[in-house]
């Protein structure tokens, strides 16, 4: 790494557009969150479209283990996605603030770094998640066939985690400077990559699965592309490598990035422990169940994009100081997503035949896919206030209180809940039981979070008008 910190240098000083007053600071509050969530849930529901289009591909094969092996498959890459996640969270996490502070030199710093760090992390254990696949795939309960399918999807998928996470946190810093459109963009190409190649290789070349995973592969390599394009050519927001500021800054980095990372992780362990149960009915439960999982990104993906969003709103204006307009920003996102809830509920009830047959589920699979659009849905809106709270926790220095909040709601509102609705009504009671489990959860997430804006803007008050937030100042 390059150890000279030259202020001459053209290459490190800020591109005309990234010195412009940060987007989040004026204007209306809603307008900023539905574009930026519109922009998002455009990309994201691009990637969960795409998705959702490679298991209706496979499901042409008529072959149910082909399915069963993506459900298991999607439990291990759901964890691997979610560590990707929690790094672009602390990009975020860092860059947001000082944009909103006006702070360049510090955003470049702190982009540069994430990257570097997301790198690191992300190949090693990436290395680990790939040796550990047949231990993970046996725990989840496959066998057989459907063990050897999974296996070999993985073993294809999972080193690709790196361009992905790359891209993800590429991802985070656009939206930390307010670029909603080029952040779309990183997920959108790659979503357009995967379903152009998806039927090529599945069934142009005759691969299958292993065509689905490598269609997969290169479609990571392009959203890798797409966000570095943006960050580096578009907004030179891409500061020189050096030891000395990487080294400083593992640690505010680090401390957002584990309990991220940890709270992240604590979504695929829930996801996990159902598939886990719901293994115990067989292949069709299952596919039942892969199915759910891939429609309900799709459904939901406004929420998804909006959860990620609204960190750096938050963010900005918390950087500058405007912590009333930070708290009425995250009671709007709250009721952005009640209203973004109902709104799935009333498309995947009405919808809920027509996406089974499409998708040639019988038995056991339909029946859940039917019982899960038409009655658990609704549910959905305290996963949803749970995202928001999480995002908020992570922006305003608690990362910690999110990975508690996550963790319980992966085990003390999953474990019970999912066992006590398996025995009493099978399938459908575990899938019951594990929306029930998260009602709790949503609430006490904005209580605290309302606690802890209140805590801060009184912080605040009592520092004077010219007082920076504590944990800006620590960064």
């Amino acid at each position: 790494m390059d150890r000279s910190d030259s202020p001459k240098d053209t290459a490190a000083q800020p591109a005309q557009r990234t010195r412009q007053a940060p987007k989040f600071l004026t204007g209306s509050l809603l307008r900023h969150i539905l574009v930026m969530t519109g922009t998002g849930a455009a990309g994201l529901m691009a990637i969960f479209v795409g998705d959702l289009a490679n298991l209706i591909f496979l499901s042409w094969l008529k072959d149910e283990a082909v399915v069963a092996a993506v459900g298991y498959g999607s439990s291990i890459l759901f964890l691997t996605i979610s560590i990707g996640i929690g790094l672009s969270i602390a990009a975020i996490s860092l860059v947001a603030p000082a944009v909103g502070a006006h702070d360049y030199v510090k955003a470049r710093r702190f982009t540069v770094n994430s990257f570097l760090a997301t790198l690191i992390v992300s190949a090693g254990l990436s290395l680990v998640v790939w040796l550990a696949i047949p231990w993970g795939l046996h725990t989840l309960g496959a066998k057989g066939r459907t063990f050897d399918l999974a296996s070999t999807y993985l073993h294809i998928l999972v080193p690709s985690l790196a361009p992905l996470a790359l891209g993800m946190t590429a991802g985070g810093v656009l939206r930390s400077v307010g670029d909603a459109r080029r952040a779309m963009n990183v997920t959108l190409i790659g979503a357009i990559v995967n379903v152009i190649l998806d039927p090529v290789f599945i069934f142009g070349l005759g691969w299958g699965l292993e065509g689905a995973a490598f269609a997969s592969v290169i479609a990571r390599f392009a959203i890798m592309a797409v966000g570095l394009y943006g960050v580096v050519r578009v907004h030179n927001l891409m500061g020189r490598p050096q030891w000395g500021p990487f080294l400083a800054d593992i640690r505010p980095m680090a401390l957002v990035a584990i309990p991220a990372i940890l709270a992240n992780i604590a979504t695929p362990f829930s996801n996990a422990y159902v598939t886990n149960a719901i293994s115990g009915y067989g292949d069709s439960a299952v596919a039942g169940w892969t199915i759910i999982g891939r429609v309900l990104p799709v459904a939901f993906g406004a929420i998804y994009a909006l959860s990620g969003s609204i960190g750096p709103i938050l963010g900005q204006n918390y950087g500058a100081g405007q912590l009333a307009r930070m708290k009425e920003a995250f009671a709007l996102a709250l009721k952005v997503t009640a209203a973004f809830t109902v709104t799935a509920w009333i498309f995947l009830a009405l919808l809920a035949h027509p996406l089974a047959n499409v998708m040639h589920a019988t038995g056991e699979a339909e029946q859940l896919i039917v019982f899960y659009c038409r009655w658990l849905t609704p549910l959905f809106v305290f996963m949803g206030a749970l995202f928001i709270a999480n995002a908020a926790f992570n922006t305003l220095g608690r990362p910690r209180t999110s990975m508690l909040l996550n963790w319980g709601r992966a085990t003390l509102g999953t474990v019970p809940f999912v066992l006590a609705g398996g025995a009493m009504a099978g399938p459908q009671g575990a899938l019951a039981g594990h929306m029930l489990g998260g009602i709790a959860f949503g609430v006490v997430a904005v209580w605290l979070c309302t606690r802890h804006m209140e805590h801060l803007e009184a912080a605040r008050h009592a520092a004077g008008p010219a007082a920076v937030p504590r944990e800006m100042a620590a960064k």
